[in-house]
């Protein structure tokens, strides 16, 4: 059996696009010849929204602007941005539409996810998969919203 468990470690990994840094299977990110996949799941409250590879519900930042990223330094450690290492393919999972992804350069360096032109990021306070615990909140200069799989993001109607 001690033989078995990395080799299912292995294969689940594989399975996920989760790169092995240890026979454990904790994951060290994306590593060349990856695959970021981006798909659309629906989450409690929310619908069908955009989600990375673990299940993770994916934001975008209004200040961006639909044009390039502009979370940086103290925001990307609470709004990690979804990069795209160099050798790595995006890839357009169940529910996304593929022409609507994309990358743009990271200031940090390196290339970020894009989906309807918007860099797309997880939120550190979402702790397990399928939370949206940062949905319409207004944090680090600005405000951020859910992704749909139509490339719009999930703006609340005004209360009245």
């Amino acid at each position: 059996m001690s033989r078995l468990v990395p080799f299912l470690v292995t294969v689940a990994l594989l399975a996920c696009g989760c790169a092995a840094s240890t026979a454990t299977g904790a994951s060290s990110g994306q590593q060349a010849g990856s695959k970021v996949t981006v798909a659309a799941q629906p989450l409690h409250g929310a619908g069908p929204v955009l989600v990375n590879a673990k299940g993770y519900a994916l934001y975008m930042f209004e200040p961006d602007g639909h044009k390039q990223v502009t979370c940086t330094g103290a925001c990307a450690g609470t709004w990690p941005p979804v990069r795209l290492p160099a050798g790595a393919t995006l890839v357009a999972g169940h529910g996304v539409q593929a022409s609507l992804l994309g990358s743009d350069p990271d200031p940090a360096g390196g290339r970020v996810v894009t989906y309807g032109g918007w860099p797309l990021y997880t939120y550190s306070g979402d702790v397990r998969p399928g939370q949206v615990t940062g949905q319409a909140i207004d944090l680090n200069g600005g405000e951020w919203y859910l992704m749909r799989p139509s490339g719009q993001p999930l703006i609340p109607a005004p209360q009245s």
